[in-house]
């Protein structure tokens, strides 16, 4: 485990390097598979260190597993809210073992309760806005693993809402908060009208995975692969007196995966995070 100097902020990012077996043994549910270039992986995954560490989060890097292709991918393995953490229980046969390889890296922060068979959840699912958690009914999340969740967190207060999520792989494929307010959407994938009440950004038409942005802090990761729904970010991002940061993370996308899929992000303490 390697672990960046301390920034300013007081945030943690857990990332995990990339396997070098992501490359050939990925799970794909809508994309077709695709040469990836594992040096342009690993580029790309330094690059996404540095502009969390540039948002002000203190990262803290694990080491690859080569025998879990897509463990790159942390933020399916845990939920980690104010309280405690959630180990995940992945829709994905091959992705079972990954949330136990992540435990103890999330122990010393969070208590972590555990979704048990039969439900399903990954993270990717999982949309926190204040104390409501939007969860996407998708091909890696179903409704066992949501009404497990919803037990986990009664006593804490949380709102779960299910969520219907049709052609993309995960919710926060389809729709990420850009504040408490302010939604980023394709509406081609979850139904616009579930979220009543915020504001709403689409995705540029010919730009259908754009929806994913990362917010650390006052900054917002936005993927430099879109640049039409990138402008629409950034526009938002000077009217809120946020900052937005472009990574690239093409090798990664070839991977069906987005800007939020490579790290847990979250305040140390138990208020507050992200």
């Amino acid at each position: 485990m390697v672990t960046a100097a301390p920034a300013m902020d007081t945030r943690i990012a857990i990332v995990r390097r990339p396997a070098r077996s992501l490359a050939q043994s990925c799970e794909l549910t809508y994309l077709e598979r695709a040469p990836i270039a594992f040096d342009r992986l690993e580029r790309q995954h330094a690059a996404y260190r540095d502009a969390l560490a540039a948002a002000g989060a203190r990262v803290i890097v694990l080491e690859a597993i080569d025998a879990l292709p897509d463990s790159v991918f942390v933020e399916d393995a845990a939920v980690v809210l104010d309280e405690r953490a959630i180990l995940t229980r992945p829709g994905a046969m091959s992705r079972r073992p990954e949330p136990a390889h992540i435990a103890s890296t999330l122990a010393p922060f969070r208590h972590c309760d555990t979704i048990v068979a039969p439900g399903a959840l990954e993270g990717g699912d999982v949309l926190r806005i204040g104390r409501t958690l939007y969860v996407g009914l998708s091909t890696r999340t179903d409704a066992a693993g949501i009404e497990q969740l919803a037990a986990l967190l009664r006593p804490h207060d949380y709102r779960v809402v299910p969520v219907q999520v049709h052609g993309s792989l995960h919710l926060k494929t389809a729709c990420t908060a850009l504040d408490a307010d302010t939604l980023l959407l394709n509406p081609a994938w979850v139904d616009a009208d579930t979220f009543d009440g915020f504001s709403k950004i689409e995705v540029a038409e010919d730009e259908p995975f754009a929806a994913n942005v990362l917010p650390v802090g006052d900054a917002r990761l936005v993927n430099a692969a879109f640049p039409r729904t990138r402008e629409r970010v950034e526009a938002f991002c000077a009217r809120a007196g946020l900052r937005a940061i472009a990574v690239d993370i093409s090798e990664f996308g070839k991977a069906e995966a987005g800007l939020t899929c490579m790290s847990l992000v979250f305040d140390p303490s138990s208020d507050g995070a992200t």
